[in-house]
């Protein structure tokens, strides 16, 4: 069995830079940075910043192109792929990056809600998502466990 997954949450370092290939999908490029924090043996706080190079294709590639901004939150869910190539001088280059299936908008640093990218996902409001958990309606008879099938 074989798995190649990255899911990744952190901020944008730039703003996405959005093109358009030959068959005229829709590409969208931009990177990510994700920090981390430890303390080491001697209890000193140590900080460690990782970039990573995200391409996001067809209208999620549109829909980072109009609401991601540099500094904006996203989690990032993917394939790792690596290419390769020749640069003017003859010199062989490599890039990784991680192919997103899905991304996913955090928070906006003005407090306003983040846009909603994932054409599956609907908005739902603080108060109507408390109302709907309070408004579970549970079975008043009890269960006998004979009947449950397992």
């Amino acid at each position: 069995m074989y798995l190649n997954k990255a899911i990744i949450i952190g901020n944008l370092t730039r703003d996405p830079e959005l093109k358009s290939l030959p068959s005229g999908i829709r590409v969208a490029s931009f990177s990510v940075a994700t920090n981390r924090v430890w303390k080491d043996k001697n209890g000193v706080k140590q900080e460690n910043v990782d970039y990573h190079n995200v391409v996001v294709f067809g209208r999620q590639a549109e829909i980072v192109g109009q609401y991601l901004k540099k500094g904006g939150s996203v989690l990032v869910e993917g394939r790792m792929q690596t290419r390769s190539w020749d640069d003017a001088s003859g010199v062989k280059k490599y890039r990784t990056e991680i192919i997103a299936d899905r991304i996913q908008f955090g928070p906006r640093r003005d407090g306003a809600p983040a846009p909603y990218g994932d054409k599956d996902s609907t908005p739902v409001a603080e108060d109507d998502h408390k109302k709907a958990l309070d408004t579970i309606e549970y079975p008043e008879e009890e269960i006998n466990p004979e009947d449950i099938p397992f």
